[in-house]
């Protein structure tokens, strides 16, 4: 690894010294300039440095003034000022100019090392908070909801609208559909673009768990509860709550959620005083709320509030017209997770997913091809395993026989096909999670009649 390289601009040449021997000392690789002249010449002759130290005062060109020229050279080098003649105005006026930190003589080594390393781990977090940042909206944004169909375009229009206002939307559709994409679509479409997303599905977590999970607590609110927590409401401050299978929210909880929802403020389990929170709630549901009201499971009220900005996602099966798309963005998605090459699939396969009946949803289709990916020896997919609609109507696949063998088989080639889904196709490590030898795998696949084919 090569040294982080320093550049030490000063008019004296005994501090020149004395920085460039201790900071050599402690592994960096030094070069210094007796003005904001030299150093400037020094950068334009195409240095890279990953620090610069830099005195406030030197005849010429003061420090302040190299400032101004780094940042329209649009450098990214940490620079910290130093100066005998140190006054608060001084570094705040440092900072404001783009100084990454200030240090007054007599320098002590120590602390000029520890802020030079404060500084640069400073750096390195907003580069990295700026590239999620970038990241979330480029996996988040409207850009990634493939769609040829009609029905997938009013959809989008509605998110694209929802996404200029606060309001609170409801999105509803079958499992696997893309409620959170779209729900990360309109958070990413929104001034809120820039805060937080957070997501929680309550279905997932029980009852008094999510209750402490959304709210938080207060130290001593109950056993185990050593120190003040905040909830998911506070995590999302600024930003977007997404509450996704919001129909399983408990009873006994929705009311206050409501009140939380109604008067933007939430209260801590075990607290008294309330903390005001300035969240956009995004909810998702696959059941019929409409109904859970009629029949007492849910409470009016809260739906009421909830469903201002109602959004359906019509399913895969009312939309064919979306499945090539959605092949080609999949394919194009696990090629590089799965490092293949996979071009597209044959014409018997695309009639073959144009008649199944999804009822997966998008989920369903993407299991589909990455299992047919993993598992094909050319660059088409010629071959593609489903479950019958029959078998899907009935809900659990691995009961449509009696027999232990058959459905031991079955139970068998799914937890095959899910180890090398994780594993990305690599043999040795698919047989390490399913805890065989990779000889005993390689015997399976050819006793379940898989391609023979080396792996990377």
């Amino acid at each position: 690894m090569a040294a982080e390289m320093v550049l030490i601009i000063d008019d004296e040449i005994g501090v020149r010294k004395t920085l460039s021997v201790i900071l050599q000392m402690e592994g960096f690789e030094v070069e210094s300039a007796e003005d904001a002249y030299s150093g400037l010449k020094l950068v334009d002759e195409g240095k890279n440095y990953d620090f610069i130290i830099c005195d406030v005062r030197m005849p010429g060109m003061d420090g302040i003034q190299f400032l101004n020229e780094i940042k329209n050279r649009d450098l990214s080098p940490i620079v910290i000022m130093i100066s005998a003649y140190g006054t608060v105005e001084t570094s705040i006026e440092a900072v404001k100019r783009g100084a990454a930190d200030y240090v007054s003589k007599p320098i002590s080594t120590d602390e000029l090392i520890l802020r030079m390393r404060m500084a640069q781990e400073r750096e390195r977090l907003r580069r990295e908070n700026a590239l999620l940042r970038k990241e979330l909206r480029r996996n988040g944004g409207f850009d990634e909801i493939v769609f040829t169909s009609g029905q997938m375009g009013r959809v989008v229009d509605l998110a694209k609208r929802a996404s200029e206002y606060r309001a609170t939307v409801l999105i509803a559709g079958e499992s696997g559909t893309g409620k959170e994409l779209i729900a990360r679509a309109i958070h990413a479409g929104s001034q809120r673009k820039d805060a937080p997303f957070v997501a929680v599905n309550c279905a997932a977590i029980p009852g008094a768990l999510l209750e402490s999970e959304l709210f938080g607590y207060a130290k001593g609110a109950f056993s185990g509860a050593s120190q003040t927590k905040r909830g998911l409401f506070e995590e999302a401050h600024g930003g977007t709550l997404f509450l996704d299978e919001i129909g399983e929210f408990p009873y006994p909880m929705q009311s206050k959620l409501l009140r939380t929802l109604q008067e933007e403020e939430i209260r801590h389990l075990g607290d008294t005083k309330t903390i005001k929170v300035d969240v956009r709630i995004i909810a998702a549901t696959s059941r019929d709320l409409a109904g859970d009201v009629e029949r007492g499971s849910f409470r009016g009220d809260l739906f009421y509030r909830l469903n201002v900005f109602p959004i359906h996602i019509p399913p895969l099966r009312e939309r064919k017209e979306d499945i090539p798309i959605l092949v080609k963005h999949l394919i194009k998605k696990h090629n590089e997770k799965l490092n293949s090459h996979i071009k597209g699939v044959t014409a018997q396969v695309m009639s073959e997913f144009l008649q199944h009946p999804w009822h997966g949803n998008v989920r369903e289709l993407e299991n589909v091809i990455e299992r047919a990916m993993i598992l094909s020896d050319s660059d088409l997919i010629d071959r593609v395993e489903m479950e019958s609609s029959e078998v899907e109507s009935k809900g659990s696949p691995w009961f449509d026989s009696l027999l232990l063998d058959k459905a031991w088989h079955k139970v068998e080639r799914t937890l095959i096909e899910k180890a090398l889904s994780e594993s990305s196709g690599n043999h040795t490590q698919a047989a390490k999670l399913l805890g065989i030898s990779r000889r005993a795998l390689l015997y399976k696949l050819k006793y379940y009649g898989y391609p023979e084919r080396g792996e990377a």
